[in-house]
């Protein structure tokens, strides 16, 4: 038997992708490989993320031109590393990839009151960036699991900080916050003030900038 190539961990910490998950193919759950399209000529699926600020860091630096330069870095630097691999990106693209679901699997992934993805190290301060099919031979990453803070957090200050009330114990409302983020006045426009106030990870919190890029794109959808 061959031994197993090694996954090129370094090159993607260089770049600001400082989350790597590899799958084999063959161990993902039905429903979850149904959404990655034709995978017959593939035998992994490597999800790829980033934590904290070094990815825009990494993107600035890079001077990337156009409406969606995280994306067009991340396809770039994939391009790169994988130079000599069998590969096809999924995520970024219209495949409609269960990135929360890869996330669980790996690890990554607990739900928070204000709906974004949260871990004990992170907070909710890192995000999926590329899922990629590979005819690859990586040893398959085992989970990674820092645990779900949110069930002991007992001020839950993300709770009173959502200038909507979109927030509760009883859930999330989503109406709401849509509906507060349209208005002209909105404090939430590009950011979100419940996910500041959460304390984990709050050195690993996104600069202004990137919030206002990250926030912005969101806010065009929903006033689309």
């Amino acid at each position: 038997m061959s031994e197993a190539q090694p996954f090129p961990a370094g090159l993607f910490n260089q770049a600001g992708l400082n989350r790597q998950h590899v799958f084999d193919l063959d161990r993902l759950p039905d429903e979850v490989r149904a959404t990655l399209g034709d995978t017959k000529n593939f035998r992994q699926l490597i999800l790829l993320g980033h934590g904290g600020k070094r990815l825009w860091a990494c993107v600035q630096a890079a001077g990337m031109p156009g409406e969606h330069p995280i994306d067009d870095y991340v396809i770039q630097t994939v391009a790169q590393v994988f130079a000599d691999q069998n590969y096809r990106i999924v995520y970024p693209g219209d495949a409609p990839v269960g990135l929360q679901q890869l996330g669980t699997l790996a690890g990554w992934h607990h739900p928070s009151p204000f709906m974004v993805g949260i871990d004990a190290e992170w907070g909710s301060w890192f995000a999926y960036r590329a899922a990629v099919l590979a005819d690859t031979d990586f040893l398959p990453f085992f989970p990674v699991d820092r645990g779900n803070p949110c069930p002991t957090c007992s001020e839950r200050p993300c709770i009173p900080a959502c200038p909507a009330a979109a927030l509760s114990n009883e859930g999330f409302a989503l109406d709401k916050c849509i509906a507060y983020r349209r208005q002209d006045g909105s404090v939430c426009q590009f950011t979100c003030l419940a996910r500041s106030a959460c304390p984990v990870g709050s050195e690993h919190r996104y600069s202004e900038a990137q919030l206002r890029h990250t926030y912005g794109i969101s806010l065009r959808m929903i006033r689309r």
